[in-house]
């Protein structure tokens, strides 16, 4: 089995960042839309609003049982979109489950000759793993599901998906949490790298898990009991994942379940046991399952910061 030879000195080729007249391609390489044009509607005008112009994948609204049509046909517009060479960025419409269904049925091909940037979060996680061992960097940001959250909760959503998508500079102050783990360095550096915790745990023991050292890994999760959290950390941590990483970031945690049986302990607490001692980990990051959800450039350079109450995440070009 062959793993990740991205080391954390190597850089990784960078998209080019868009401009208007651009295209961006929307596709659905995850689950259904039943019932959703109006969200795609609203995605499309969203990016038309920013001077781009938008093809929708062919196959966007079909079904097949849980998925957006079937393997071969999402797949299909998936790979439409990485051959097109006037296509500059592909969006997926939504995560759900069902992106690593299609990873090995894709040919990276021409995309390796053109790169362009891969955006999602949740399932899309699949890809933001796999392209990062391609050596090229992916958005982990908005999806167009996210537009169906309150307008007024994703004003930063969208306008750090907006900065990410045109090359502006991404910088974000965050509120220290009193679970945050510090050590005598005040500044930590890194490629940041990572994503939804079920689907990072999936791509171990394949060509898409990850090489986590000198990294900065991303997690988060969605709708999980404590134990199943815990069960996933430590497979991360029986890989490997834990062992040479530069820092641990934790975004949202939402919508945990509650057992019959207490499990004990804060998820917070819950992670810390995980993560060796010595491992700076920083919680609360608004990225993930809420409508905060702050756009990331996955195997970018970051500078992580301590100090006056609060972290900062800057994103080195």
């Amino acid at each position: 089995m062959i793993f990740s030879s991205i080391k954390a000195q190597d850089k990784l080729s960078t998209p080019a960042y868009l401009e208007k007249g651009d295209t961006i391609a929307i596709v659905a390489p995850a689950g259904i839309l039943r019932g959703r044009q109006a969200t795609i509607d609203n995605a499309k005008k969203l990016a038309e609003s920013w001077g781009l112009k938008v093809v929708i994948g062919k196959n966007v609204f079909k079904q097949n049982n849980h998925f957006a049509g079937t393997d071969v046909e999402r797949c299909q517009d998936f790979q439409d979109a990485l051959d097109n060479p006037n296509i500059k960025a592909i969006w997926a419409a939504r995560g759900g489950y069902g992106s690593v269904r299609i990873l090995d049925l894709l040919d990276f091909t021409k995309f390796k000759e053109q790169p362009k940037w891969i955006i999602g979060y949740s399932d899309i996680t699949a890809f933001h793993n796999h392209i990062h061992n391609l050596g090229v960097e992916t958005i982990h940001g908005m999806m167009a599901s996210s537009l169906e959250e309150k307008p007024e909760e994703i004003i930063k959503t969208i306008s750090s998906f907006k900065n990410a998508l045109f090359g502006k500079d991404i910088s974000y102050k965050i509120t220290s949490s009193k679970y945050n783990r510090t050590t005598s360095s005040k500044i930590i550096e890194g490629q940041i790298i990572g994503g939804n915790l079920a689907i990072l745990t999936s791509m171990l023991g394949s060509k898409s898990q990850l090489n986590t050292d000198g990294k900065v890994l991303f997690i988060e999760e969605i709708g999980e009991y404590k134990y199943s959290i815990d069960r996933m950390l430590q497979s991360l941590k029986r890989a490997g994942y834990f062992t040479n990483v530069n820092a641990v970031i934790i975004g949202n945690m939402s919508s945990i379940r509650k057992n019959s049986t207490k499990w004990g302990s804060t998820i917070e607490q819950l992670i810390l046991d995980v993560v060796p001692e010595d491992t700076p980990v920083f919680f609360d990051f608004p990225a993930g399952h809420e409508a905060d959800n702050r756009a990331m450039i996955f195997g970018r350079n970051v500078k992580l910061s301590v100090g006056n109450g609060q972290y900062s995440v800057d994103f080195i070009k």
